[in-house]
């Protein structure tokens, strides 16, 4: 580029750092006014040689009259110090310097952008599906959520992002799980005599690998194994304890009925130094950090607690991420009348169980139950009414594993606003949350949702108590 002296630098003149500014292909039109009074040394701007603007700096800025026509020094970036120049304020640019009343006038809001011909154009109609794009661009991910909620905590982020991705990796298992041929038995039983699915064994290795690989958790509960995993590695150990139900429900999956993960967090109490032992886990609930709940259903939602309320969110497939969709909270006054419960158990359930059921029928409740735990807690802490799975006379501690069933659900039910009890349980009614387990698949009774009627139930087994 030819400026300053109007020759052409030889090689040997420019600097080792000659960063050649782009050339500019026509004439640039007449500058704006330029305030020279906000002209200040240090400050970027453009600089005209011979017609063609180049980035420069102000190196210096000089009042006196002999330097009046051209009053401000620049150094043009990426030359040589000899190319520095004295220059006038027709030969600078910078939005900065322009006057005020030189400002270009943005349009106000409404005015319409002319057309090449002057017409105006019509501003742009609002339709029905803005409302959908502004939430997707909006709303809140739930990665965004974990940052804020783990509070610099960054073992917490990371073992809660690990969860979202084990959650996303199962519900796409389960949406290919027809066309790869992943239906059906695999032929086995679990720790808890159930039936394995194909989905289970998949649902439950993924799960594993994901917590695993964060780094951050040092012992694991999965309905699917029989004993605890510990992690021995140092260098992969981490604080927290993690029990989870990888698949709950998987007796539906066939008839593709919806399904779940659900999970409770514990933070081990044993010394670091060492692996974690089955005690650090085996704990009442009121000890649990975190928990929630994954449901693979016509939507994947992803329902979690901190301990400071529930929130929910859904997977947006197309952009792979968690979009927060609201704070849970059960109605407050108990919300629609409906219970849910396998009626095919009633002989053998408690009076109290049975008298609270045929009272429902006569009160106008729907019976509504899918069978799938998550499906069924979902819908009463987004509708209201109650969910039971009691002890009976087959299941003396019920059927519903403690650690990664009762807990994390008990804990959200009550963080939305409802209530969680056992009923009468080992000679006592009280919290599902303070039931002390006695080993990693231990089971207890399962009374939760409304806190009109689960009341109803305590009510019918305290006055049982008083009349025995």
């Amino acid at each position: 580029p030819v400026h300053g002296p109007c020759r052409a630098p030889a090689v040997g003149e420019l600097t080792s750092v000659v960063a050649m500014a782009p050339r500019q292909t026509k004439k640039a039109a007449a500058p704006a006014p330029v305030d020279l009074s906000k002209v200040e040394v240090g400050m970027k701007l453009q600089a005209s040689s011979e017609g063609i603007y180049y980035a420069a700096e102000v190196l210096a800025v000089s009042d006196s009259k002999k330097r009046a026509k051209a009053p401000v020094k620049v150094h043009f970036l990426g030359y040589a110090t000899e190319y520095d120049e004295w220059v006038g304020a027709d030969r600078i640019r910078s939005k900065a310097l322009r006057p005020e009343d030189a400002t270009e006038k943005k349009p106000a809001k409404g005015d319409g952008k002319k057309g090449k011909k002057g017409e105006k154009k019509p501003e742009r109609t609002p339709t029905e599906f803005d409302p959908y794009l502004q939430n997707r661009v909006n709303a809140q991910t739930l990665t965004q959520y974990i940052i804020e909620s783990s509070k610099g905590d960054k073992q917490m982020a990371m073992l809660m992002n690990a969860i979202q991705h084990a959650c996303k990796v199962v519900s796409n298992s389960i949406e290919k799980a027809g066309p790869a041929g992943l239906y059906g038995l695999a032929g086995n039983a679990n720790a808890t005599g159930d039936d394995v699915k194909k989905l289970d064994i998949i649902a439950d290795d993924i799960w594993v690998e994901c917590l695993k690989r964060s780094g951050v958790c040092g012992l694991l509960v999965s309905e699917e194994q029989e004993t605890a995993i510990v992690v021995e590695d140092e260098a992969l150990r981490g604080p927290f304890c993690v029990a989870f139900d990888p698949l709950d429900g998987s007796s539906n999956i066939d008839c593709n009925v919806s399904v779940g993960s659900i999970f409770s967090v514990y933070r081990r109490r044993s010394s670091n130094d060492k692996p974690c032992t089955v005690d650090d886990i085996l704990r009442p609930g009121t000890d649990v950090i975190v928990a929630g709940y994954c449901m693979y259903g016509a939507a994947t939602e992803l329902v979690i607690t901190f301990g400071s309320g529930v929130q929910r969110f859904a997977l947006d497939p197309a952009l792979g991420e968690f979009l927060f969709v609201s704070d849970t909270k059960m109605p407050v006054d108990g919300g629609k009348k409906i219970f849910s419960c396998n009626e095919g158990n009633s002989l053998h359930w408690d009076p109290p169980i049975v008298k609270f059921v045929e009272s429902c029928k006569d009160d106008g409740y729907s019976a509504r139950y899918v069978g799938s735990m998550v499906s069924d807690v979902h819908r009463t802490l987004l509708y209201g009414g109650i969910f039971i799975y009691p002890a009976d006379k087959k299941s003396k501690k019920g059927k519903l594993r403690v650690l990664y069933e009762g807990y994390p659900m008990a804990m959200i039910t009550e963080q939305a606003g409802g209530l969680a009890s056992t009923g009468m349980f080992l000679g006592s009614i009280g919290r599902i949350l303070e039931v002390k387990p006695e080993h990693i698949h231990d089971r207890c009774p399962i009374i939760m949702g409304a806190e009109r009627d689960v009341k109803q139930i305590l009510a019918l087994y305290e006055n049982q108590t008083k009349a025995s």
